[in-house]
């Protein structure tokens, strides 16, 4: 199976992952800029939004997918850029298939989680198991706890009135697929650790953190430079886990 994807461009491809709970379209801050100049690829991973399962149990398996994906589109090399949980499965791929990536970005991620991480991904694991049962709000106790935890209160504050809670309010609408394959992909943050594999990443890489990240502190994208020979790092002071869209510009130009 291939999963679902988007191109979009001509030009040197660039692979975009998703964070946990993106799809295709939330990169589109960053990739409509790109796509003049660019083949920008996008995907959802296998319990995503657009692509069904069953649902991998490791982050190999993710990492696969996405050489599958390469694969089916003729594309030796391409530039491999994720965030969150993307830039996990793209530092898998960085160290499982090396001649695959041309180069590396990797915006809030962590080398490994902390203990404090993995009670996060459990307690909202469980609501996304709630939420697939029928339970709509534990579905929508789900997406406030994300949402909470992604932006700053500047970007919050610039909304119009009622943007979050009307998100919020459309949780119990998603399929219960949509909230298994969020489950799934939550479980594998419980045992993460990407320390053993740092080493064997040889891509030119770039580790971007937001320096009010609280998802993933920068102190964990100083960890993963540190790992990674030769990256280089970027920390964005005042900027969120969700600096991905709050600083589209900035990404924009670090890809482009």
């Amino acid at each position: 199976m291939t999963i679902t994807h988007r191109i979009d461009g001509d030009g040197p491809p660039i692979i975009l992952l998703n964070g946990g709970l993106m799809t295709i379209a939330s990169w589109e801050p960053i990739a409509a800029p790109l796509a003049p100049s660019r083949r920008v690829i996008r995907c959802d991973f296998r319990g995503q939004l657009l692509t069904p399962g069953p649902y991998p149990s490791t982050l190999e398996e993710h990492a696969d997918d996405v050489i599958a994906l390469l694969d089916s589109l003729g594309i030796e090399s391409a530039h491999v850029a994720g965030a969150s949980f993307g830039a996990e499965i793209a530092m898998v791929l960085a160290a499982r298939a090396p001649r695959r990536v041309e180069r590396l970005t990797i915006v809030t991620a962590t080398e490994k989680t902390t203990e404090a991480m993995r009670r996060d991904a459990r307690e909202t694991a469980d609501l996304a198991e709630q939420a697939a049962s029928g339970d709509g709000e534990a579905g929508k106790q789900m997406f406030r706890r994300v949402l909470s935890n992604t932006w700053s209160a500047a970007w919050v504050a610039a909304q119009p009135a009622g943007f979050f809670e009307a998100r919020i309010a459309q949780a119990p609408l998603l399929p219960a697929p949509y909230y298994l394959g969020a489950a799934a992909l939550l479980r594998l943050l419980e045992t993460l650790d990407l320390t053993p594999i740092l080493g064997s990443i040889t891509a030119p890489t770039l580790v971007v953190g937001g320096g009010e990240d609280r998802v993933f502190p920068p102190e964990h994208s100083h960890a993963i430079a540190r790992g990674i020979a030769n990256a280089q790092l970027e920390i964005l002071p005042g900027a969120p886990h969700g600096l991905l869209i709050e600083r589209a510009d900035r990404i924009v130009a670090m890809l482009g």
